[in-house]
């Protein structure tokens, strides 16, 4: 009678060694972290890392200039528009990493010809138009492009010359094993989010706050409404003095709008789980 647990256990150590490494690293947790404004790290339960708005260096992450010195990997990186606050370090984490980019092809196109972006990392595998859906990273993320509405330029920096960037958007992105998070880009609600929200079940809304430039608490809270996204993060707010949003006008908002939303507010390069 000993010998059978043995036995049971033995097999099933065995088993589990010859199941194939994405099997067994799909066990683990995907995990969100924020460097403020709108750039957040994506990791996958495989530990693939994702970039969505990197600007890592944004004044108020304060570490900002170490993390992406100490950056060593990334495998995609998400650009919802073209402005400055959003291309942030993109192209530099791309020649460091190897890193592909994930736009529309508008985008993509003038971050080659524009930002120095690396024309080997984008291409039809990685870049689409809103309403299409991209399967990548062997299946282990689905990124659907979305709309939003704000602008959608390229300048460089200490030069006049600013140039069309196609329009700007959002990800819908969905982990095998894992979460749905809806990066909205910069945005002022629309009564299309609704149609998002009916399409796919939203687990996690980062949603901008700040007003000036995108909605405010009130119009983020409509669109949580709107979304039915269970986790609502706050986003694009604070970075600079006009950005005057806050979390907690974010949670008046949604008890008016009796929304049953979560808000998670994260503090600046805090990591966090997602279930």
């Amino acid at each position: 009678m000993k010998l059978l647990p043995r036995f049971a256990l033995a097999a099933a150590l065995s088993f589990a060694s010859a199941l194939p490494a994405s099997a067994q690293e799909a066990k683990g947790a995907t995990e969100l972290t924020w460097f403020g404004h709108a750039a957040f790290q994506l990791k996958t339960p495989s530990g693939k890392i994702v970039l969505i708005d990197p600007w890592l260096t944004n004044p108020a992450n304060p570490k900002g200039k170490e993390q992406l010195e100490q950056l060593a990997k990334a495998d995609l990186i998400l650009l919802s528009h073209g402005h400055s606050d959003h291309v942030g370090d993109s192209t530099a984490i791309a020649r460091k990493t190897g890193a592909k980019l994930v736009a529309t092809f508008d985008l993509g196109n003038a971050m080659v010809a524009y930002s120095g972006f690396p024309a080997k990392q984008t291409g039809y595998d990685t870049m689409g138009n809103f309403g299409g859906e991209l399967s990548l990273l062997d299946g282990e993320v689905l990124v659907r492009l979305v709309p939003a509405v704000h602008g959608s330029t390229i300048k460089l920096e200490n030069k006049p010359d600013v140039h069309a960037a196609g329009n700007p958007g959002g990800f819908v992105i969905r982990v095998k094993n894992g979460p749905t998070i809806y990066h909205t880009g910069d945005t002022d609600v629309f009564g299309d989010m609704a149609l998002i929200g009916e399409r796919t079940k939203i687990d996690y809304l980062l949603a901008p706050i700040g007003g000036h430039f995108t909605m405010d608490p009130t119009g983020a809270a409509r669109a949580v409404k709107l979304i039915g996204a269970a986790t609502v993060i706050p986003m694009h707010f604070g970075t600079f003095p006009v950005l005057k949003g806050t979390p907690a006008q974010l949670q008046e908002a949604l008890k008016k709008e009796a929304s049953k939303a979560r808000v998670r507010e994260m503090k600046i390069g805090e990591t966090i789980p997602l279930k």
